[in-house]
Order: C-alpha cells, then structure tokens, then sequence
C-alpha cells in the first residue's frame, strides 16, 4: 500500500513542471551556467585591461623613474603613456572624469632622497573600482625598484643576501587533501542542503496543500489504506525529491568544475569533486544528508497540512530557508572547528562532518553523535507530520 500511493504521488509530482524545474533541471544546469559566464566575463575582463593602453599623469620633475617607465619597452604589462600635469587637484579631476587611469606625485624632496640613497616617496593615485590599472603600473615601478637596489649594492660590493636576515623554508605537516578539505570542502554540503531544501518544498506544499486545493485529499483518504501509510508514501517522494535535486546539484557542479580549463580560478574545487566521487566517500555523505531531508520534508509537511492554500504554505516555507542557511554558512569558515558541542547543531553538523570527510580526518565517535543527533530530530519531525495529518480540521478543504 505505502508503494502503491508513493508510485501514485511520484507519477504525479513527476508530470508536475514546477517540480522537475526545481529538482531537476535548475540544480544540473545552474552551476555550469555561472561558472561558464564567470569565466568567460573574467576572462573578457583580464584580456581588455591588459590590452588597454593606460594614461598615467605625474607631478614632479623629470627623474630616473620616470625616464625608465617612459623607455621601458617590455609590454608584458601592457602599454602606457604618460603626460605631465601641474598639480594633484588636476590628476583627481583627470582620474574621476575618464581622461586619465592613474597619477604619480613626487615628494618634493624625492629627487634629494634618491641621490643621496634614501627611501624616495612616490604617490599613485587610482580609482580602485578599475581592477588592474594599479596593479599594471606598480609592478612596473617594481622592476625599477629592483634594478636600481642591485645596482645600489653592486656600488658598496654589497650581496643581495644582505638584506635577508632570515631564510624561512615553511614546511606544511597537512596533506593536501586536507587542505582542499578544510578550506575548499565547506561548499559541497552547502550547496546539497540548500538544494535539498528546495527539492523538497514543491513537492511537500503540492502533495498536502494542492490536494486540498484540488478536492481530492478526501477521495484518498476514503479509500481503505491507514493514514499513516498514505503519509509514508507521500512523505517517500518528497525526500526523493529532495535527494534527487542535491544529487543534480552536485553533479551539475562536477560537470561545470571539470569543463573548466585547468589552473583557474575552480582549479580547487575540481580537486574536491575528483575526491569526492568514490564510493566510500559518497556513502558517508548520503548516510548525513538522508535523515537530514528527511528532517526537511517532516518540517515542510506539517506546514502544508495546515495551510489552506498553495500561496500560503510558500510564504511560510520560503523563510525557513533562512534557518538553514546561516549554520550552512556558519560552517564554511575555516575556525568552526568539528567537536562534541557543533556534533548536535543541525545542518552546521553535516557540514562540519561533510569537511572532515573529503579531508580524510573524520572523528568517528563525533560521526556517530552526528548520525545520532539527525535522526532523532528527523523522527521527532515525522511524528509532528504524522499527528498534524490525522487533525480532520487540517486534512479539510474548507
């Protein structure tokens, strides 16, 4: 009986488009969709700043600085050029009104101090809403820096060993697995919950709350089925929906991660995802996440057994969103740390477990409070859905 009303509800859940939108096609196609135009408006970004040729204003007299950047032929960073204003005032005007992308003041006692070998002071000026313009020009200033430091030292017979007095060599006791895990792992669990909340949510408000809108809630429960196990179908679909939305989600970030080329800014997460896909690692993470959706639809259900319309079970059910996404949040910063109080924190739980997993450094004994503490909020939700159901006043259309 309980298979026969789940293949019912998920027949019709299934040909409803609202429902495979949100479980199906927004999770797979979402991801390779951002990725793909974040890349791309990245890229377009880098290429035109680069290849855009960069008007510098400076203050000052003609001094060896200058004449370098005027003569510096290597356009690795681009080109320049350079015109000589009288003041600051006019190189701010310059800056905010488009005609000019940086500026260079001189201290006027700049030309003294760099004769006589002191720290010269140089002042860039620079709209740090153009990202790139700064960079270009102090990396510039920065082979001058250089050039002129070694042939300083080169005058006094002088290595340039002298100026470290230090040789640090860092050595890193974590693995790199660890390292994605840690940094990079908090992600995975955040999108999968979210997702799994959503897939969810249609089905739960169509399955309870459309059925009374429709005026059929009451022609099933005529039939000669216990009520609980009509819930227990409905409730099967709701969590398959939930899984299967967090299932493409996931899958639609592996194949957004690995279309990406190699070494940009995803490089991390792909080296996550390779990770993730084994079968070890999968099953400890579905283990997390069933009772969790499961937790989701028992909260989601309740709400739409007593709401009296599809609008009305949304605008309740939309906000809890919220409650789930601030210890989602909260347990992607790398100083939350995995122990025996976090262990019983919903959601923050499977995240923080979610991370000690893809880094190899799960504590068991806190797996186990974990699994512990989700299943039991997870039964707590379905007995709150299971007595909500049996109230006429509830299941009534009217």
């Amino acid at each position: 009986m309980i298979f026969t009303v789940f293949k019912k509800e998920l027949l019709e859940t299934i040909r409803d488009r609202r429902t495979i939108i949100a479980m199906m096609i927004i999770p797979a196609l979402l991801f390779p969709l951002i990725f793909k135009l974040t890349s791309s408006m990245t890229r377009n970004m880098a290429e035109e700043t680069a290849s855009k040729t960069l008007q510098v204003a400076y203050v000052g007299e003609g001094n060896d600085l200058m004449k370098f950047l005027k003569e510096d032929n290597n356009e690795s960073l681009g080109k320049f050029s350079y015109i000589q204003y009288k003041d600051t005032t006019l190189i701010r005007k310059g800056i905010q009104d488009g005609k000019i992308h940086l500026g260079i003041y001189f201290d006027q006692d700049y030309s003294e101090n760099y004769k006589h070998k002191k720290v010269a002071k140089i002042h860039i000026f620079h709209d740090a809403t153009n990202l790139g313009y700064k960079e270009r020009l102090t990396e510039k200033i920065d082979l001058f820096d250089k050039q002129t430091t070694e042939e300083r030292l080169n005058k006094l017979g002088l290595s340039k060993d002298v100026l470290n007095t230090f040789s640090i060599e860092e050595i890193n006791t974590a693995t790199s697995q660890q390292m994605i895990g840690k940094l990079a792992g908090g992600m995975l669990p955040y999108i999968f919950i979210i997702f799994g909340f959503i897939g969810c949510m249609y089905p739960a408000i169509d399955l309870f709350t459309g059925e009374k809108e429709r005026g059929t809630v009451e022609t099933l429960l005529t039939t000669p089925v216990p009520r609980w196990k009509i819930l227990t179908g409905k409730m099967g679909v709701v969590v398959l929906s939930g899984i299967m939305a967090a299932a493409f989600s996931i899958g639609g970030l592996y194949y957004a991660a690995k279309d990406l080329p190699t070494g940009g800014q995803f490089s991390e997460l792909s080296i996550v995802l390779d990770s993730l896909f084994n079968s070890q690692t999968l099953t400890s993470m579905f283990i997390l996440v069933l009772p969790l959706i499961i937790f989701f639809a028992g909260v989601m259900i309740p709400i739409s057994v007593y709401a009296k319309s599809f609008k009305e079970a949304q605008s309740i059910i939309t906000p809890l969103n919220i409650l789930v996404l601030v210890p989602a949040m909260i347990g992607m910063y790398p100083g939350i740390e995995y122990n025996m109080s976090t262990a019983f924190i919903p959601v923050l739980n499977v995240v923080l477990a979610t991370k000690e997993i893809i880094a190899g450094t799960i504590d068991h004994t806190l797996y186990s409070m974990t699994l512990l503490s989700l299943i039991s909020i997870a039964v707590i939700a379905i007995l709150i859905s299971h007595k909500q159901f049996g109230k006429e006043s509830n299941i009534s259309s009217n």
